[in-house]
């Protein structure tokens, strides 16, 4: 199959290929912005959708396409206002825990003039599918800033934020009390936070379906911690069984206070700050707490000399917090440390900063499943990765091939990379925003989470790691592992679904995911690459999706099964594709073909053409088959379908009658299914109607 028939196959299903971002017109960018109005609805919510174009286009109409995996699930067309807006309401089907993509047209007279994605991601609860962002800057903000802030982050779905260092002491979380709380206070940096700032934002999250979560250490206090009512040295951590020397961090100049470390197994301790924590729930609209801690101390001590581990205590700590607070808790395993006592606790999802030793995307990918898959596989990892770290010191831009790589692995291997908040995240500390995103790959992140909710279902529900072994041409490497000048590939499966991630590193500069200094490479496009992998399953359908092209719209891949192989040709890949393999119950028939590609025995030609009021699409198969015909007029809606049921070899045909359709161009595809359990056989044609 050439690239132009791949592409023609494409115009029959969404009408006009999109490339490398949100949307590509012909003759310049009529859509300017697609928008939902929640990043998660609930099941009966329904979705308002604003389409705003460039200009006001006379008698133009905005036609959606809403699928499930490929499948289409509802249609719309919208009448664009003369302020060149197109608003629509979409009830999805009921079913939670669903992804949906909408393919949106925007149609003057005949022709399609732009088209664009976007994603809908219907979940009673967040926690299934956690896109974890992040608030870190309280100044003072009018409601209208705020809402702009929250709104661009919900573009991307994010459905959960982290309000990182918005609290006055770590002790002492919220100044004043819950009935009085102060109007300002200074943080551990003596930056300036705004009581109606955080209130603000918090409601702004809620009005976006987001989440909206307390950040504190579970064991930090300042020096002056005693004036305050904690006993700062008998509840406190050391670094000896003499209680001579503290476990404390010692911070910048300037600061508010260093930060001692309590002991997070002792009860009045956790009493203390269950208490204050309280305060803070009563005081704001918080959803839960995002509970932090600072990794391996290595040995520590109480002060009676006991030797504490405290990754020991993480577990029973956050079943104290679920019992005092009853609020939503996630606890960041900071390089995984005391993630198993985490996992076990009542915490939404799993949340890890990756720092050394894991420096390669396969060991990101082992992280993001491994982790991932504690709690029965029930938990859907968050990785804290702070990209091209090294730069976090100077004004600079990301470099997107980094960035895109590294969220390919993440979303591939059934992760969310928190990143995104009112800028992207370089640095541990989050209010650090020397580095910036080039509109480029602000465009092509919406891709990118746009298509990871769109395919949650494959991504991220109930998936395992499964095998796979990928053959392809000489000239494209493929292998198993993440090696420089390979694609990459790695395989997972969801009941009789097989998924295969392909991850461009042929042209990569390294493999390392972090990009520390921004030097990784961007990969070439590559066209047409034939593939094969073994089968001893009928394949019933084989299809891709890539954020990188066609919006991330499903494509369905012809394909030949013979001898237990099957074989395909890959139209496009950039940094990442995604290949579903769907298979059916029974084996395979071993059977020994003539060596002729199957598809070449099947024919099909359509009379007359042009045609008027009714056409007679006439095919021949080379055996008993079940048929199916499905017609799509030129902007890729399906007007009309016809069955039949095991049909004989040879000729026969079938008449589509197409009363209530305009004069146009319109395809056909028509598929065979042969009963002795041989591949589907396909073919798309073009038909004229002209009345």
């Amino acid at each position: 199959m050439t690239l132009m028939n791949s592409l023609l196959q494409r115009v029959c299903l969404f009408g006009m290929l999109i490339i490398g971002g949100v949307h590509v017109s012909a003759g310049g960018s009529v859509i300017t912005s697609i928008e939902t109005d929640r990043a998660r609805y609930a099941p009966g919510d329904s979705v308002h959708c604003i389409v705003s174009l460039a200009t006001a286009a006379e008698d133009a109409i905005v036609s959606v396409r809403w699928t499930h995996l490929g499948t289409t699930v509802g249609e719309q067309r919208v009448r664009v206002s003369d302020a060149g807006v197109a608003a629509f309401t979409w009830l999805p089907p009921a079913a939670d825990y669903r992804g949906y993509l909408g393919e949106i047209a925007v149609i003057q007279g005949a022709a399609a003039v732009d088209r664009g994605t976007i994603a809908v991601d219907v979940s009673s609860d967040w926690a299934r599918f956690p896109r974890y962002g992040f608030l870190s800057k309280f100044p003072v903000m009018s409601e209208e800033a705020m809402d702009a802030a929250v709104k661009k982050l919900n573009r991307y779905h994010i459905n959960g934020l982290q309000f990182y260092d918005w609290h006055y002491k770590h002790h002492m979380p919220l100044k004043g009390t819950p009935e009085n709380p102060a109007a300002q206070w200074n943080d551990i940096a003596n930056r300036t936070i705004f009581f109606s700032t955080v209130n603000g934002y918090i409601h702004a999250a809620h009005r976006y379906g987001m989440r909206a979560m307390a950040y504190n250490l579970l064991y930090g206090a300042y020096s002056d911690a005693g004036t305050d009512g904690v006993q700062l040295n008998e509840w406190g951590l050391y670094r000896d069984q003499q209680h001579a020397t503290r476990y404390f961090y010692d911070l910048p100049g300037g600061w508010a206070s260093d930060l001692y470390f309590m002991d997070p197994s002792n009860e009045q301790w956790r009493s203390y700050l269950y208490a204050q924590e309280k305060k803070v729930f009563q005081a704001l609209p918080f959803d839960g707490w995002h509970v932090d801690q600072v990794g391996d101390p290595g040995p520590t001590y109480t002060y009676a000399g006991q030797r504490v581990r405290d990754a020991d205590a993480f577990e029973s700590f956050l079943a104290g917090a679920k019992s005092a607070l009853n609020v939503r808790l996630v606890m960041n395993a900071v390089n995984q440390y005391g993630q198993p006592g985490i996992a076990r606790a009542p915490v939404d999802f799993l949340y890890t900063e990756v720092w050394d030793p894991t420096t390669s995307y396969g060991g990101l990918k082992s992280v993001t499943e491994y982790y991932g898959a504690y709690q029965g596989g029930a938990s859907n990892m968050v990785i804290a990765g702070y990209m091209n770290y090294g730069l976090a010191d100077k004004k600079t831009f990301f470099n997107t091939p980094g960035v895109l790589l590294t969220d390919a692995v993440i979303f591939g291997s059934g992760g969310a990379h928190l990143e995104l908040g009112e800028h992207m995240l370089v640095h541990e500390y989050f209010p650090n925003s020397n580095v910036t995103m080039k509109p480029e790959l602000e465009r092509q992140l919406v891709s990118y989470y746009d298509f990871a909710v769109a395919y949650q279902n494959l991504l991220r529900d109930s998936v395992t790691s499964a095998s796979v072994s990928i053959a392809g041409p000489d000239g494209v490497p493929l292998s198993k592992t993440d090696q420089k000048g390979s694609v990459w590939y790695f395989s997972r499966a969801k009941g009789s679904t097989q998924i295969v991630h392909l991850i461009n590193l042929l042209d990569a500069a390294h493999t390392l995911w972090r990009d520390n200094l921004g030097t990784q490479t961007e990969p070439m496009v590559r066209s047409d690459v034939k593939l094969a992998f073994p089968a001893d399953r009928r394949v019933k359908r084989l299809w891709m999706a890539t954020p990188d092209s066609a919006g991330g719209a499903a494509v369905d891949l012809p394909f030949t099964q013979a001898d237990g192989r099957v074989e395909f040709t890959l139209p496009h890949l950039k940094y990442w594709d995604m290949i579903v393999i769907e298979y059916g119950a029974e084996p395979t028939p071993v059977r020994k073909e003539t060596g002729k590609d199957q598809s070449m025995l099947m024919r099909s030609q359509s009379y007359p053409s042009p045609f008027n009021g009714a056409v007679t699409i006439a095919y021949t198969v080379p055996g008993a088959s079940d048929i199916s015909v499905r017609i799509f007029d030129a902007i890729g809606r399906e007007v009309g379908s016809e069955r039949r049921d095991r049909v004989e070899a040879g000729g026969h045909s079938i008449v589509w009658d197409a009363a209530g359709c305009s004069s146009g161009m319109y395809f056909y595809r028509l598929t065979a299914l042969p009963l002795d359990a041989a591949a589907p056989l396909s073919i798309v044609n073009k038909l004229v109607l002209a009345k």
